[in-house]
């Protein structure tokens, strides 16, 4: 990912998505915003116990950046549901409950919130459709992102060997500990298992577009892990009350 720097805020990019000048795409850092406390920086979460307020001009902040005037979000359950904004209706912004966004919608960014969940973005340059994914390790074992592409081929006719993808700063091997996992992962988990109890979600999440249907060549992977690196990005693993940094995408009007 490349690093940029724009109104105090610092945010990376995947070079394979920035080379397409119909999408615009972010990672936002906790750097600059308007949380104070635990909160500090660019908290972009409504539902950690920051101040409304702070977190309205936080997002404004990375409209402002973007240039692009609107936002959409779900409030973000660790399920497999997938919410669609279709420009052929007036986009929802209510905060329905989901994990995934997908849409056709010029004018708006899809904001997913993290903070060690993989927040993965997903954009089809030919039919010029966006998505964002919030997956856990819930929304791995639930493989929400192979049903968000199923979804981008049932409603827009994506194929998947069009899709760009980038898989954003999350929990890393070297800190996704789960001592519980023989009750709560599948056993085709156990192959990503990289030392005693210590898992390898970004290739399960590669392995998962890649099985349904995104050519390998097309998926970057940040590498940066949340918990080691949380100068730069919140982590509940290390922090507990903490904010939630943001992944945005939306197709440009």
């Amino acid at each position: 990912m490349t690093c940029n720097r724009n109104k105090n805020t610092v945010f990376y990019q995947f070079p394979h998505l920035a080379a397409f000048s119909g999408v615009a795409h972010g990672v936002f850092a906790r750097h600059g915003g308007y949380s104070a406390g635990k909160f500090k920086g660019l908290n972009l979460s409504y539902d950690v116990g920051d101040l409304k307020e702070n977190v309205q001009k936080n997002r404004a902040l990375v409209n402002d950046v973007m240039n692009i005037p609107g936002m959409l979000s779900v409030r973000q359950v660790h399920g497999n549901t997938v919410r669609v904004f279709s420009q052929q209706d007036e986009p929802d912004l209510k905060e329905h409950e989901a994990d995934a966004m997908i849409t056709d919608a010029p004018g708006y960014l899809l904001l997913v919130k993290g903070a060690d969940c993989q927040l993965i973005l997903v954009f089809d340059p030919i039919k010029n459709v966006a998505a964002n994914i919030h997956s856990g390790w819930r929304g791995s074992v639930q493989n929400i992102v192979g049903k968000t592409i199923s979804v981008m081929k049932e409603v827009y006719g994506c194929r998947p060997e069009d899709l760009m993808c980038g898989i954003g700063p999350s929990l890393g091997p070297c800190c996704a500990e789960f001592v519980n996992h023989s009750e709560e992962f599948p056993p085709s988990f156990k192959k990503y298992e990289v030392s005693s109890n210590h898992f390898d979600f970004w290739t399960i999440s590669r392995k998962q577009l890649e099985l349904s249907g995104v050519c390998p060549d097309n998926i970057a992977v940040s590498g940066i892990c949340t918990r080691c690196n949380t100068d730069q990005f919140f982590s509940y693993r290390r922090e507990k009350i903490t904010g939630r940094f943001g992944a945005v995408i939306g197709i440009r009007s």
